[in-house]
């Protein structure tokens, strides 16, 4: 039997895991790796093309919520989007898989596993990798992003073009949804460092249980579960660029911690006495107001002028009216080729309500919208309607989870229709496997 020339990463901290999921997939797929410490999958990434990631969920003993799954997911799917992740999890923890799906997992897999049911999940998620990076490559997007004409977003580009020749630290402003994360890649790659790392770290998301151990690094016998000497996020970002994003929600008992390794230029790992010396470009996000946290006593002074030795502010979507239009366009664009759609266009009182939209999610919020018409619309035109514009008026963050419910219960019944109750069918179209289609419908409780 001849293998599929793919490239497949079990992380587990269970060595008879990684060994009977080895041993199973290696005679159907070429390159297996396995990593028993999921803090080296950054370097792993780094150095090599992955297509598919096999994913526990928990790792430290005692921890069975899943938090740490949550984070590398998100943490692999910002340093290789086109790489498909799979959720391994236990019976009995499948509501923590459910958040996993919709953070951008693929499928899960239930531990103990039926081989050929896992077979088939890999060979799914290899084909859905394999498309992506196709799709990618066919329209040339890889690394293209949108910018606009307007001058508020020309100035913000402009001073990052200029402070990316240094190596001053960078505070980077702006609401959620505006762009943070893509103006620091941006600084990244015109910089001096771009050939070596750009660690990227959701301060947000970082329980302050393990914010030393994550940026830091620790030492074999540090704590109960510390099994191997492990670097931080400093040190894996050496001679290349650290982003730390809403670094406004770093607990302020922590941040004479993260003052100290930016001060000193060196970083400690728990457990032992060295100062390991640091070469990093350090750069920070928040949508936080930095200078009123200062006055409240939140946020420490000293740690506000070491991170922002220049700021830039990203103006929010409804103060760069003449860019809604272009950007709508930008947007479908990238979503026409994410689902493999063609000519489609929008209508005249689509693009009246874009331009009037307030847009208080900003570019986020006008992707998920595109992206929702795609699914829906009909004879390759997105109407109003599609957009959903005439019911969104202000845009809340928290309910970010019953929108994109609503927008995917919209669409599997609208394609279940169209297939005429086809699963297998209405799946390989929505880009699911079976199990996680059925998955759906029960949670939607589609008939």
């Amino acid at each position: 039997m001849k293998k599929t020339n793919a490239s497949i990463l079990i992380i587990d901290d269970q060595e008879d895991i990684l060994f009977a999921s080895k041993m199973l997939l290696k005679k159907h797929f070429e390159n297996i790796y396995t990593l028993n410490n999921p803090k080296n999958v950054v370097e792993l990434l780094a150095k090599k093309t992955i297509d598919v990631v096999l994913l526990d969920m928990n790792y430290r003993i005692g921890f069975e919520d899943g938090k740490e799954g949550l984070y590398l997911l998100r943490e692999i799917k910002t340093l290789s989007p086109k790489t498909v992740v799979i959720l391994m999890t236990a019976f009995g923890k499948v509501e923590t898989a459910v958040e996993g799906l919709k953070a951008g997992a693929f499928d899960y897999i239930l531990k103990p596993w039926e081989n050929e049911k896992l077979l088939s999940i890999v060979k799914q998620a290899v084909d859905k990798s394999r498309k992506e990076r196709k799709k990618s490559n066919d329209i040339g997007i890889v690394d293209e992003f949108f910018v606009g004409n307007s001058d508020v977003i020309k100035k913000a580009y402009s001073l990052a073009d200029k402070v990316a020749k240094t190596d001053a630290n960078v505070l980077i402003l702006g609401e959620n949804g505006t762009g943070k994360f893509v103006l620091s890649h941006h600084i990244y790659c015109q910089s001096e460092r771009k050939n070596n790392p750009f660690i990227h770290v959701d301060l947000g998301s970082l329980n302050s249980n393990i914010f030393e151990s994550e940026l830091f690094g620790y030492a074999k016998g540090a704590f109960t579960d510390a099994k191997i000497d492990t670097p931080g996020r400093f040190e894996m970002a050496q001679n290349g660029t650290i982003f730390l994003d809403e670094i406004g929600n770093v607990p302020l008992h922590l941040q004479s911690k993260l003052l100290q390794v930016i001060q000193t230029k060196t970083v400690t790992r728990l457990g032992e006495s060295k100062a390991r010396p640091l070469n990093v470009r350090i750069i920070t996000a928040t949508n936080a107001d930095l200078k009123q946290e200062v006055t409240d006593k939140n946020f420490r002074e000293d740690l506000y002028y070491r991170i922002n030795t220049m700021e830039i502010i990203l103006p929010p979507l409804r103060e760069r009216d003449e860019d809604k239009i272009p950007l709508a366009h930008y947007l479908l664009q990238k979503m026409m080729a994410k689902y493999g759609r063609d000519e489609i266009t929008f209508d005249e009182k689509a693009l009246e309500q874009i331009e009037k939209h307030a847009w208080n999610g900003n570019i986020r919020e006008m992707e998920n919208r595109i992206e929702r018409a795609v699914i829906l619309c009909e004879n390759n035109r997105i109407t109003v309607s599609d957009l959903d514009l005439e019911q969104i008026t202000t845009y809340e963050e928290n309910q970010d989870d019953i929108q994109l419910s609503a927008v995917e219960k919209t669409a599997i019944e609208k394609i279940l229709f169209k297939n005429n109750n086809n699963i297998s069918k209405t799946a390989e179209e929505l880009g699911l496997s079976r199990g996680a289609l059925y998955r759906r419908l029960e949670k939607y409780n589609i008939n």
